[in-house]
């Protein structure tokens, strides 16, 4: 099997010696284009909560421990200072935390490369970790699925955040974190 890299020197060889049709089949054969489709998926807070609950807030690709949404927005909220977060995600404005720790539902399998979009094909992961993995498959990237992990310890700080929100509910004037408080109760209730 050619690498990649070579497979591309041979079609530039071809185009070199004027056959085109050699070339088109090299490249046809060997290293197809593949249109890929954005996804544009979108969950709701109660799916995403059930699924970072059952991966018990694990990144299922590193194993880091990974926060739940509310509480960090609720973290920026009561101490925007040293925890600052821009509503369009701006990198300058916002912790890096939200990359780092903010859990985020990826597909397995990318559903633009054929894979289902499930729960089976769902994984929790960071959004830095998202972001990075994109359309590739975790062959491509050298990564490994880590098993769900419900069972353990580490619940996001979720169960600080159902509290901190029970001792003080003004919080839940904010749209974002009574959103993900309404998914958090509902997800924990079953």
């Amino acid at each position: 099997m050619n690498s990649k890299a070579e497979i591309i020197k041979t079609i530039c060889d071809l185009l070199l010696s004027s056959d085109t049709d050699a070339a088109r089949a090299v490249a046809t054969g060997e290293y197809p284009f593949v249109s890929i489709e954005n996804a544009g998926r979108k969950y709701y807070e109660y799916q995403m909560t059930s699924i970072f609950i059952r991966d018990g807030f694990l990144d299922r690709y590193s194993g880091a421990k990974l926060v739940f949404p509310g509480s960090l927005r609720l973290l920026s909220r009561l101490m925007p200072d040293e925890f600052p977060f821009h509503k369009n995600w701006k990198m300058t404005d916002s912790h890096i935390v939200y990359w780092e720790l903010f859990p985020t539902v990826d597909h397995i399998l990318p559903v633009a490369r054929g894979g289902a979009d499930d729960v089976s094909n769902w994984a929790t992961t960071s959004m830095l970790r998202n972001s990075a993995k994109a359309n590739w498959t975790l062959t491509e990237l050298g990564w490994t699925l880590l098993p769900p992990s419900a069972d353990a310890i580490w619940d996001g700080l979720l169960g600080w955040f159902i509290s901190y929100v029970a001792q003080d509910k003004s919080h839940l004037g904010d749209p974002y974190i009574r959103r993900w408080h309404k998914a958090a109760l509902r997800a924990t209730s079953g």
